[in-house]
């Protein structure tokens, strides 16, 4: 995969959300931001589980579950910051200021995520890029969850009374985050070859079992699954089943 193609691919999916906010109504997005997030949380576990865990630990020598942990816990702390809107949560104060504390959050998380993704374009040695599949599975990964983050994201502006100008300029710093954690995996690889940057992948994968696991539990209805949210999980599950 081309860096620029791969870059378009990460923006794009925050901006289609950002669009399909303007184009669906509020009861809609609410619907919109529920399946897509129960679609990526079961797919964001499964290649977590089918896929980065067993090859992190055929290739790698470091305790990877160790760093796994840090990046569930990582993602504790962020999600205090952001309020949840990772999985869905939309918390809306009708005040008109930005959310600075969510906005810093899902910029760490989102630089991080992009860090092995471009180590995997820049040719470092990391556990995925042993299978031609793997840098396809975590772009995928990626940009599935992306795009409900990016309509929940739009919505809480919206809703907050902040203006739409400011409101798509907020959704387009968070459209190049990812991007800019792709170029320092790109570059650091050939800046300094001391670090493993399996670590950051272990770390990215643990911050996807946190995500997924609560999208999955918190798609329930008085602790009983709907019947479209079950088969669309199960739809993720068995995408990066068939991709694997």
């Amino acid at each position: 995969m081309e860096t620029v193609f791969v870059n378009i691919a990460l923006i794009g999916s925050v901006l289609a959300g950002g669009l399909l906010v303007s184009f669906l109504r509020k009861s809609d997005n609410e619907q919109v931001i529920k399946l897509t997030l129960a679609f990526s949380g079961g797919f964001l576990l499964s290649i977590g589980f089918i896929h980065f865990i067993p090859e992190l630990y055929e290739h790698i020598e470091f305790n990877v579950g160790a760093f796994i942990l840090i990046g569930f816990l990582i993602q504790l702390i962020l999600e205090f910051f952001s309020g949840g809107i990772e999985h869905g949560h939309v918390h809306v104060h009708k005040t008109a200021k930005l959310p600075l504390g969510l906005i810093i959050a899902l910029s760490i998380h989102s630089i991080l995520e992009g860090i092995p993704l471009g180590s995997q374009l820049g040719g470092f040695e990391i556990a995925t890029s042993h299978h031609h599949t793997g840098d396809q599975t975590l772009l995928y990964g990626i940009l599935f969850h992306r795009l409900p983050v990016a309509i929940a994201l739009m919505t809480l502006l919206v809703t907050s009374g902040i203006s739409k100008t400011k409101s798509w300029i907020v959704l387009a710093f968070f459209a190049i985050t990812t991007p800019v954690g792709l170029l320092i995996g790109y570059y650091a690889g050939s800046i300094t070859t001391d670090f493993d940057f399996n670590i950051i992948l272990a770390i990215v994968v643990g911050m996807f079992l946190h995500i997924s696991t609560t999208i999955i539990f918190e798609t329930s209805e008085n602790h009983k699954f709907n019947f479209l949210k079950l088969i669309t999980i199960f739809a993720g599950c068995a995408l990066a089943f068939f991709m694997h």
